[in-house]
């Protein structure tokens, strides 16, 4: 390592991955706005939110999460120019509310540029020097 990758790191870091928590709360405040698919989710993540991404692997998990606990369903639709029928997920009606909790979740999170460590609780005391 030499200081230019120090540097290099903060002027243009890496992405942030999400986990399978967060794409889930990510996933319902999209869909308490609009019906989405998968590849959609992606995009308007990587759009919205530059330095954040998610993998095929974790938006599909919490999708499947989320239809096996009656969150969202998902239908097949036929959109004009593409071959086969697209994915589409939508809330369920009935889980409106907890997906505005959850939403509120990632609304928070991605609001909030620190993140509390150790080090910023209130217990904690800098040694003195």
């Amino acid at each position: 390592m030499k200081f230019e990758d120090i540097y290099q790191f903060f002027e243009d870091p890496p992405p942030i991955y999400l986990n399978k928590e967060l794409a889930v709360c990510y996933v319902l405040s999209v869909l308490l706005q609009q019906d989405s698919y998968g590849t959609e989710l992606i995009q308007r993540l990587t759009h919205q939110y530059p330095h954040y991404r998610l993998s095929d692997t974790v938006l599909y998990g919490a999708l499947k999460f989320l239809e096996d606990e009656n969150a969202i369903d998902g239908y097949w639709k036929k959109v004009e120019g593409r071959g086969r029928p697209r994915r589409m997920y939508r809330l369920n009606p009935d889980w409106r509310l907890q997906a505005e909790e959850l939403a509120e979740f990632w609304k928070t999170y991605m609001g909030d540029p620190v993140r509390p460590t150790t080090a910023q609780s209130p217990a904690y005391s800098a040694p003195r020097g």
